[in-house]
């Protein structure tokens, strides 16, 4: 199978078109009325690693459902958002994530560049399940 585009070229676009944000900037944010952080990494990652306190953890296949206030997951987390910051592992999954909510039209959308293994580096503060 020959691929005309790999993941690191698509995770180069996304990142060309959505807000980064470094940990700290994201940390900064935290607890700020109507930003919401979300975690899209497997719940294996999130048991395993534990999870940035006050993120949300929605699985990255059910992102674009469960945002939806027209789809039959959409959850009620979402009723009062006004920024969504994404986060995943490396921020490979929250680039590509945060491009596709901006296609739904979204427009205030950001993803944490390096993830939660940046965070992990620069932060080190997280919460286990």
């Amino acid at each position: 199978m020959k691929l005309s585009k790999g993941y690191k070229q698509l995770v180069a676009e996304a990142e060309a078109l959505v807000t980064s944000l470094t940990p700290a900037e994201v940390d900064a944010r935290l607890g700020q009325s109507g930003v919401l952080l979300v975690d899209l990494r497997d719940v294996r990652e999130v048991k395993r690693e534990g999870k940035i306190p006050g993120s949300l953890h929605v699985p990255r296949g059910m992102l674009e459902f469960w945002i939806d206030p027209d789809s039959p997951y959409y959850r009620s987390e979402f009723d009062n958002v006004q920024a969504i910051i994404l986060y995943c592992n490396k921020g490979w999954r929250s680039a590509l994530a945060a491009q596709s909510l901006m296609a739904m039209g979204l427009d205030s959308v950001a993803h944490m560049q390096g993830g939660m293994e940046r965070w992990q580096l620069d932060i080190g503060r997280l919460e286990h399940l």
